[in-house]
């Protein structure tokens, strides 16, 4: 582990003991800061797959049902997955429900409702391409074994006490890696890495889509992919978690001080 890797992770646990120390909010107003946090990361984990809303536009669809004009049917859908799948994570998270196949299935089965019918929480049968990289996702007759063994990976990882972070990048990035879904991917990729934080005590945690992010993003990923380097890619998870925290907090402890 790399010395800046390694600072941020103790910063992101100094950060944690903050928030679990901290004095329970009302409830109303608690409510109101995490959905608030929810919708950031449904708009801005759809911005990353090219959805056009807005965060303001995002808000309307889930929360008011509005339909926004000039925008398709499909991004609509996309909103309103993709916060029901978010309400879905939360729950298994709270209940200590343990993260299987069938777990992720389940969460691609929110996320593609409506938009892919017949391939809604199935894994795919055919072989893929992914535009822009050298990364070429497995055949279909191996998706199952490398699922299974994703998951005792994962275990293991678990039994080894590697970093609850660093546990949570990798469920994201090798998910993307196996490429399990016809359609869908990095978005439950993403919610299944926010599934393991919501369950160890940390918050939704929103990886950001504007252009230079979104580079690094990919460009990290393609590293870890096709050289086997998850380096940079743990440093986004971890900075990302850190700086969710840290606003997270923020805006807590002022709540409390009013």
């Amino acid at each position: 582990m790399n010395t800046e890797l390694k600072k941020i992770l103790e910063e992101a646990d100094l950060l944690k003991a903050r928030l679990q120390a901290i004095r329970p909010l009302d409830t109303e107003a608690l409510r109101k800061i995490k959905a608030a946090f929810e919708m950031e990361y449904t708009y801005e984990s759809n911005r990353i797959e090219g959805n056009t809303l807005t965060l303001q536009e995002t808000a309307l669809v889930v929360s008011e049902g509005v339909t926004i004009g000039g925008k398709s049917i499909m991004e609509h859908l996309e909103a309103i997955n993709h916060a029901q799948a978010v309400e879905f994570i939360k729950e298994i998270a709270s209940n200590d429900i343990e993260i299987t196949e069938r777990t992720i299935q389940e969460i691609h089965a929110l996320v593609l409702h409506g938009i892919n019918r017949q391939q809604a929480g199935k894994y795919r049968s055919v072989p893929v391409m992914i535009v822009g990289s050298r990364h070429t996702p497995p055949q279909p007759y191996l998706i199952e074994p490398q699922m299974e063994k994703f998951i005792i990976d994962y275990k293991t990882m678990e039994e080894a006490a590697t970093h609850t972070i660093l546990i949570a990048a990798y469920l994201h990035d090798e998910l993307v890696k196996i490429h399990p879904f016809i359609d869908g991917n990095g978005r439950t990729s993403r919610l299944l890495m926010n599934l393991y934080l919501l369950s160890k005590g940390y918050i939704i945690t929103s990886l950001k889509a504007n252009n230079e992010a979104k580079q690094a993003y990919y460009t990290a990923l393609e590293q870890s992919h096709t050289d086997g380097n998850r380096a940079a890619f743990n440093l986004i998870v971890a900075n990302a978690v850190k700086n969710a925290l840290e606003n997270y907090l923020g805006i807590v402890e002022a709540a409390n001080n009013q």
